[in-house]
């Protein structure tokens, strides 16, 4: 007698399977460079404000407002959409960055308080008053430079 593969079965383990093999990609969401300079001084030498290494990251941002406004974080805060915050997959609560807008220069510093963004291709979530700040509200996505100042705890 031959046997019939259940349909039922195939969908849960072909979603089992896909979910897998996801985690075990390489993400190529953004680029980054250690210990890479603040601050081209004229002499040609690199310098972080500080003299310490910084780390650097390139990719898309872009931004989250009314839908989430008054609603807790991932941290745990309630979110406002009109401080300086942001959300990163990975970096610690607390950390802090500049995030700078490649296309006309303005940037911002903001604070890391939730988790996100969640499309693939974008590397933070700014609140409205950060995306303002530099210049994002009309195109939605900006390319920008992620330069960590301070990780957080």
């Amino acid at each position: 007698m031959r046997q019939r593969l259940s349909y039922g079965l195939l969908l849960p383990c072909g979603m089992l399977a896909g979910m897998m093999l996801c985690g075990c990609a390489v993400a190529p969401r953004f680029t980054s460079q250690e210990s890479a300079p603040a601050v081209r001084r004229a002499d040609g030498k690199a310098s972080s404000p500080s003299g310490r290494a910084i780390t650097l990251y390139e990719g898309i941002a872009s931004y989250y407002a009314d839908q989430y406004h008054g609603r807790k974080t991932s941290s745990g805060e309630v979110y406002d959409m009109n401080a300086l915050t942001a959300a990163h997959r990975e970096w610690p609560f607390g950390t802090r960055v500049r995030v700078t807008n490649l296309e006309n220069g303005r940037d911002v510093t903001v604070r890391i308080n939730d988790r996100g963004p969640f499309k693939e291709e974008r590397i933070i979530d700014l609140s409205l008053a950060a995306a303002k700040q530099i210049g994002l509200i009309a195109s939605g996505t900006v390319r920008v430079r992620i330069e960590v100042l301070e990780w957080g705890p």
